[in-house]
């Protein structure tokens, strides 16, 4: 029996949430149902919520300073759960995921510059790269129409052309959910190492793993990869507090470490604020029962999508994911230009997903559906998607 209620709907309205309260900014009509957004519509783990009214009942909030059982949790949670072996010297805090890709941008590459990512990917990974002038060179995911696998010879091919400083890796990937496996992490190691290139490896979803696989850290996969590394990982997906802005970085190479994180430093990027080490700290020493219970919803989740939808919408595939609670769905059969196929969810079906264009070109007929909601919420969401694909099908 279950410990922790998944099923419970909890009215996220009017608490400053983006994938709610972001609504009409972002699609223009708040009356769909929210499955965008990478945040989970569970209540978290309560230990997270009980660390923190504890600190927060004490009348000072001044100046902290993370203790070293914040940065022991971290170190201790990454050991047990994926065998990666961290020195204190090596971790430090950063503000968020994607600001810590930002400022290994700006300090381990130049304006003009060329940074390889592989789409469809996480969009911010353009965005950072291109707001901060620099050039995205793209290695495109291969796509059979069933599975994704990464091009290894077109990556060495750009790298020959294009001579990129450096590489934007998403491990597991975002938005497919794939977990590259450890020759393939090795072979873009020694790919980048031998190219003089630095790799950031978004590790965020690592946590996320799936039906007992598990996650294989890129600075682990090889002794060059380790030398090229820069690894990004935060509890803000696994145990849904993103809110508390608490991430991590991890440089196991201590030339490539010594300069980068000295100007961190100077700049104090990399100071942990109150909130972020409390909660960070309790979910790692608290909140393993909560995770692996979540996880098993989430599966079951997803093994229901992948029922329903071959079920009731045959003509949409979904590729289902190693890691995380993003569902990609793949819609071209439609036929639809992504415009309509946005509409047709959107204003026919009532329903927010991310578009898959967003992640790339190659998103294009794609949409990221985000499983992480009560699966009674799901259901209704999917009766409206077959509902609305069932009028074009008969057109």
């Amino acid at each position: 029996m279950s410990k922790y209620d998944f099923d419970r709907i909890i009215d996220r309205h009017g608490t400053y949430a983006t994938k709610y309260d972001g609504l009409v900014q972002m699609f223009g009509r708040n009356d769909v149902t929210p499955l965008w957004i990478a945040d989970l519509d569970f209540a978290v783990c309560p230990d997270i919520t009980a660390a923190l009214r504890h600190r927060l009942d004490h009348p000072v909030l001044g100046y902290s300073a993370a203790p070293d059982s914040y940065w022991n949790s971290i170190i201790n949670w990454q050991r047990k759960r994926h065998g990666f072996d961290i020195e204190r010297d090596e971790i430090c805090f950063i503000p968020g995921v994607v600001k810590g890709i930002g400022l290994a941008i700006n300090y381990f590459s130049s304006k003009g510059d060329k940074i390889v990512i592989q789409p469809p990917v996480y969009h911010p990974f353009r965005m950072v790269i291109e707001g901060n002038e620099r050039i995205v060179a793209e290695n495109p995911l291969i796509f059979d129409g069933e599975n994704y696998r990464m091009d290894l010879e077109g990556l060495a091919e750009i790298i020959e052309r294009e001579k990129p400083t450096m590489m934007i890796l998403c491990n597991p990937h975002n938005p497919i959910g794939l977990q590259w496996d450890k020759e393939t992490l090795a072979e873009v190691g020694r790919l980048c190492r031998r190219a003089g290139m630095v790799v950031v490896s978004d590790e965020i979803h690592g946590d996320l793993m799936l039906q007992g696989r598990k996650h294989i850290p890129f600075a682990e996969s090889s002794e060059d990869s380790r030398a090229v590394a820069v690894t990004l990982g935060a509890p803000s997906k696994t145990f849904n507090i993103p809110g508390l802005v608490s991430s991590w970085m991890v440089v196991k190479d201590p030339e490539l470490r010594k300069g980068f994180y000295h100007w961190l430093e100077v700049n104090e990027f990399n100071a942990p604020v109150l909130v972020s080490a409390i909660g960070a700290e309790a979910a790692y020493s608290h909140g393993e029962e909560w995770l692996d219970e979540m996880l098993a919803y989430v599966q079951d989740n997803i093994d229901f999508v992948g029922d329903y939808v071959s079920s009731n919408i045959p003509d949409v595939k979904v590729v289902k994911p190693e890691a995380s609670f993003l569902v990609w769905l793949d819609f071209t059969a439609l036929g639809l230009e992504q415009k309509e196929l946005m509409d047709l969810l959107l204003n026919e079906a009532h329903v927010a997903l991310n578009d898959g264009s967003m992640f790339g070109r190659q998103g294009v007929g794609f949409m990221r559906l985000n499983v992480g909601t009560p699966r009674s919420v799901l259901k209704d969401a999917l009766d409206h998607i077959a509902a609305a694909v069932e009028t074009i099908v008969k057109a």
